[in-house]
C-alpha cells in the first residue's frame, strides 16, 4: 500500500564558504510518503536551484541519516548520517566529484500529516573545506 501524496514543498538552502554566503529558496510541488524508516519526500529542481531538469529525493532516517539523491540531468546522491564521515558523489552542472559528507545537526519533525526537515551539513574535497550547508525544507498538504 502506497502513501504517496502530492503536496507543497517550500526549500531555503544556505551555502556558506567562510568568506561568501548564498541563499536560494525553492517552492515546489512534490511527493511525500511514508517509508519503514521515515519518510521521503521527492520534488522537482527548477532554474532557481541551478540544477533544472533533475528531480531531488529526501529520505529520512528518523533524526541520525538523510539520503539526498539526484536524478535527471544532474545526478547527486549524498548521505548525511550524524557522526559518521560519508564519500559522496555530488553532481553538478559542471561535473560530477567525490566529497566528503559530514552531519552536523538533523532534525526530522516530519508526521504524516507532512512537517519540516532540517539538515546541517559540511562538505569537503580531498579533506579541504568548501562549506556549510543548511537545508531547511518544509511540507504541507
Amino acid at each position: 500500500m502506497s502513501n504517496k501524496r502530492e503536496v507543497s514543498i517550500n526549500l531555503v538552502s544556505c551555502q556558506n564558504d567562510g568568506q561568501s554566503s548564498e541563499k536560494t529558496e525553492l517552492f515546489s510541488k512534490g511527493t511525500f510518503e511514508k517509508t519503514d524508516n521515515g519518510y521521503r519526500i521527492s520534488y522537482e529542481e527548477s532554474e532557481a536551484t541551478g540544477y533544472e531538469g533533475s528531480v531531488t529525493t529526501l529520505e529520512t532516517f528518523g533524526d541520525d541519516k538523510v539520503i539526498m539523491d539526484r536524478t535527471g540531468a544532474v545526478t547527486s546522491n549524498l548521505v548525511i548520517e550524524m557522526g559518521t564521515k560519508h564519500h559522496c558523489v555530488y553532481g553538478t552542472p559542471y561535473g560530477s566529484f567525490t566529497v566528503g559528507v559530514n552531519a552536523k545537526d538533523i532534525k526530522s519533525m516530519l508526521n504524516d500529516e507532512g512537517g519540516s526537515l532540517d539538515l546541517h551539513y559540511v562538505i569537503d574535497v580531498n579533506s579541504s573545506y568548501i562549506g556549510d550547508f543548511e537545508i531547511k525544507v518544509d511540507v504541507k498538504q
